[in-house]
């Protein structure tokens, strides 16, 4: 292999552990509830997802290392997860093989952070929808494959918690997102507000009361997913859900925060308290 072929293959990322180590994630938080063997397969799953966001999002790196580093792993998916290197890959074609994990779901979840390399904007609350099946939803499909389940509703649970997952991270992030020129909420429904269109949202002071009713338009809409997800899980999954259910409770515990709150997303970044997240812990792990 030539030294500029070497240079057009990034190099392999740190084993999943060290990437889960370094996240602090709400995500990664979840994980501690589960027996040690699937703590530590999630944790691969969500270091596969942690890498390819980074490489789409991450200050510094060139369009075209960007999309070279995302190639690299469609390749390596759509082979199958053959000619895996040490490390990250190696673990990720681990647990692929061990529960049968569906190449397919992790290209959905691929395709997601491709849509996030350019800015882009959403016209209806449908075409949000489809965004967060492949950011938010899909990892929810993947991640119900390792937690294991026997009902097939079960997958309409981690389809609509996905959902409503990512609906609560998009309205809590409004201010964030718009000092990146991103604007992720519903074109329709800016509109449908009162607002002046997502200009108003970029420069960060719209109009109170518009804003007020787009983001209760929107805050609806989550608790609706949020709602539709309880409804699915049916009660033999429950126990091996606890990690997905204590998901559930922090991020709509944060939705309800900030609607108590009056959304003031461009102020605060709103999260629990570590009381509050103490106590849906120990729910989760002891209770279910």
């Amino acid at each position: 292999m030539t030294d500029d072929a070497k240079d057009r293959i990034p190099p392999p990322p740190d084993p999943a552990a060290d990437i889960v180590r370094r996240s602090g994630s709400n995500l990664a938080f979840a994980f501690s509830v589960l027996p040690r063997e699937k703590r530590d397969d999630m944790g691969v799953l969500y270091a596969f997802c942690r890498v390819i966001d980074d490489i789409a999002d991450e200050p510094g790196r060139e369009a075209e290392e960007r999309r070279r580093g995302l190639a690299h792993w469609r390749t390596f998916l759509e082979r199958g997860c053959t000619g895996a290197r040490e490390g990250l890959e190696r673990e990720l074609a681990g647990i692929v093989d061990r529960y049968g994990l569906p190449p397919r779901l992790l290209l959905d979840i691929l395709d997601g952070v491709e849509m996030d390399l350019e800015p882009r904007h959403f016209d209806t609350a449908l075409d949000l929808e489809k965004y967060c099946y492949h950011v938010a939803s899909a990892v929810g499909l993947a991640s119900i494959e390792i937690f294991g389940y026997t009902d097939t509703g079960t997958r309409a649970y981690a389809e609509q918690l996905g959902y409503a997952l990512q609906w609560t991270n998009i309205l809590r992030d409004v201010g964030e997102d718009a000092a990146e020129g991103r604007v992720y909420l519903p074109l329709e429904d800016i509109a449908a507000s009162g607002l002046g269109g997502p200009e108003e949202i970029l420069g960060g002071s719209p109009d109170p009361h518009g804003f007020a009713r787009l983001m209760q338009q929107e805050t609806e809409r989550a608790e609706n997913y949020y709602a539709r997800a309880r409804e699915a899980l049916a009660p033999c999954d429950r126990s091996t859900m606890r990690s997905a259910e204590l998901m559930r409770r922090i991020y709509s515990g944060i939705l309800r925060r900030m609607e108590k709150d009056g959304w003031h997303v461009y102020e605060k970044r709103y999260r629990l308290s570590k009381p509050r997240m103490l106590g849906e812990f120990l729910r989760a792990k002891y209770l279910g």
